[in-house]
């Protein structure tokens, strides 16, 4: 069956075609309620991207809280088996605070889940659904890749303490040389080791000309891994996709090894977000390791608003105390021809059609 595009925004029918593609890597739906516990939250704040939460209590008095992030969820709902992967994707709204610090929104978000005994093909397949993910929602898209273990390793080798650790890593996200030899200045790293953090700001941007200068510094071992994840995708559409870029770098904290980002064009921000983050799994008690990524669909929603697209056709306005039969029929008659009617007495300020028709009093209809 046909939806006529008045019935989906695009931002849904991009979500019917990824839930599509998914299930076509063998990922199953996962659902979970629109709130957990709070202390789920409160003791998990180093994962969450805000500190701030909306809370309530249950008629039992339990302190819950409107879902903020999925993947804690899913992963404290999980069992280990040695030797297998749980694959899930879900669609869920999460409640988060604006960027534009006005109050909290719900956002809709969708992605997928990879946890367990993790190997390479696992990387290399979210990597690989990711891109695919890029290419659902848009033809032009690009993939941006790095690998926090190099970056760590780097760190260490300069002699960064944690604080400054932070700040290094605040300074490649933002691509500042200037910065990151003040941090390594600070720190009284050696010469040699501060070019080499400095060296991860030049990489070129074709991906295996980035990844040969990856393995001519002390961090061959992170760079022959992203070379071994990225080779599994050389002979498919999406390779051409993926750049290494030190500015992806995130959270110390949260992610460990593989980390990625998507933008597709004319969105200034990331429709893509994720990576690898072992760490969360000891802290609820589970083994193993765990990948995953987000898709921002709000992101998508707030660049389709103000383009243009139609509530409606037309827009057929009657007369007070026109009689619904003739309405009815009216309005029928324009479905016929595949158009989406909307009647009103008024023209609402806001509504988008492309024609207005008027039923007048007369009989003679009009249109504009």
């Amino acid at each position: 069956m046909n939806i006529p595009d008045q019935i989906l925004k695009p931002e849904e029918r991009i979500l019917f075609s990824l839930r599509a593609l998914y299930g076509r890597y063998g990922y199953t739906p996962y659902r979970m309620r629109k709130f957990e516990t709070y202390d789920l939250y409160a003791g998990n704040k180093d994962f969450l991207s805000s500190e701030q939460i909306i809370a309530f209590s249950d008629t039992d008095g339990t302190l819950l809280a409107l879902k903020p992030d999925v993947t804690l969820s899913i992963v404290r709902s999980g069992r280990d088996a040695p030797g297998e992967v749980q694959k899930v994707y879900y669609q869920e709204n999460v409640y988060r605070p604006s960027r534009q610090g006005q109050g909290y929104r719900e956002i809709l978000q969708t992605g997928v889940e990879c946890i367990g005994a993790l190997d390479e093909y696992c990387l290399s397949e979210v990597l690989e659904m990711a891109a695919e993910s890029l290419r659902t929602i848009a033809p032009r898209a690009v993939l941006h890749i790095s690998h926090m273990g190099l970056v760590r390793r780097l760190t260490r080798l300069a002699g960064l303490g944690e604080a400054d650790e932070r700040r290094a890593v605040a300074a490649l996200s933002a691509r500042s040389a200037h910065e990151l030899a003040a941090v390594c200045r600070d720190a009284g790293s050696t010469p040699e080791a501060a070019d080499c953090l400095r060296r991860l700001i030049d990489l070129p941007e074709d991906l295996p000309r980035a990844l040969d200068a990856l393995e001519a510094l002390p961090c061959a071992e992170e760079a022959a891994v992203l070379r071994r994840v990225t080779d599994a995708l050389r002979d498919t559409p999406d390779y051409g996709m993926l750049t290494l870029d030190v500015s992806t770098v995130n959270d110390l904290g949260y992610y460990n090894g593989l980390v990625f980002r998507g933008y597709v064009a004319d969105v200034p921000e990331r429709v893509i977000a994720g990576g690898q983050y072992d760490p969360l799994l000891p802290k609820l008690g589970r083994r193993g390791g765990a990948v995953g990524f987000a898709v921002y669909l709000d992101a998508l929603e707030r660049q389709q608003q103000g383009t243009g697209r139609l509530d409606a056709d037309v827009l057929l306005v009657y007369p007070e105390g026109t009689p619904a039969a003739r309405v009815a029929q009216a309005a029928r008659r324009l479905r016929a021809d595949g158009l989406a009617v909307c009647a009103q007495k008024t023209v609402p300020d806001k509504l988008r059609v492309e024609r207005i028709e008027r039923l007048e009093e007369s009989g003679v209809d009009a249109r504009d």
